[in-house]
């Protein structure tokens, strides 16, 4: 129970990494906060943490809201007594080249992924300094690292949630706060699914050619990031800040698709 006393927000945690983020921190002693905008996934997270024995709570928010980001902290602090942890989770994900991205696309984009990251890790530093430590990961993503045709926001997104990482763990390397990233390649994911689902054909057939791109020949279950966060949240990693974790099968080494 390493992380017993410890209060862990998770954003966007009502289905997927974030689910198994909020899962994880639980099973470890901590009281998590799941927060995201769909109120009856998020209960459900809620209960599913309590019936394992576990403790949690939910917050609903919309952090592309003025002031959102700063309210949930504040929440999350009023309601549970501290915040130890925070975990960035919350993503969303437009497919389409620069061309057919519209402007409210870019700026939605940019708003969840980049705008409440840095919002939210401002205002849980602001805390963090007063109680003298914490820690925060980031989700980026392996299309933060390099590029993928017909997503330029979302990776341009993923870029910057890799380089706020960075400086924000340099800000505050000398206040106790250790700040990373992962960085996910194919997790099966509800939003993998529905990737796959605009191309169409068979789901099932669709998952086996991704996943034979892949070195491991296997997409990761969102379990498996989510004890890669929970490594980088804990005292385990007290020695790793600024660091940007490839959770990828593999998929970065490579200089192109898997023979």
């Amino acid at each position: 129970m390493i992380f017993a006393g410890r209060v862990v927000l998770v954003t966007g945690s009502t289905t997927g990494i974030g689910a198994a983020c909020a899962r994880a921190f639980a099973e470890s002693g901590a009281v998590v906060m799941v927060s995201g905008r769909n109120e009856a996934r998020g209960r459900a997270v809620v209960e599913s943490i309590r019936g394992a024995g576990g403790h949690a709570e939910f917050a609903a928010v919309d952090l592309r809201a003025p002031g959102a980001c700063e309210r949930l902290v504040g929440d999350t602090i009023e309601r549970l007594g501290r915040l130890d942890v925070l975990v960035n989770n919350a993503g969303i994900l437009y497919t389409a080249n620069a061309l057919d991205t519209s402007n409210e696309q870019w700026l939605d984009t940019m708003a969840v992924n980049v705008n409440a990251v840095f919002y939210l890790c401002r205002a849980a530093v602001r805390h963090m300094k007063i109680a003298g430590k914490g820690a925060i990961v980031n989700i980026a993503s392996e299309w933060g690292l390099n590029g993928e045709a017909n997503h330029v926001a979302y990776c341009a997104s993923k870029g910057a949630v890799v380089q706020i990482t960075r400086c924000m763990a340099l800000d505050h390397a000398g206040d106790n706060i250790r700040i990373n990233s992962v960085c996910p390649g194919e997790i099966h994911t509800r939003m993998v699914d529905e990737i796959l689902a605009k191309r169409g054909g068979d789901l099932a057939e669709n998952l086996r050619g991704l996943a034979a791109g892949i070195p491991m020949r296997r997409l990761a279950h969102p379990s498996e990031v989510a004890r890669c966060v929970h490594f980088l949240a804990s005292d385990d990693a007290s020695y790793v800040t600024g660091t940007n974790l490839s959770v990828d099968g593999g998929n970065d080494a490579t200089a192109g698709p898997y023979p």
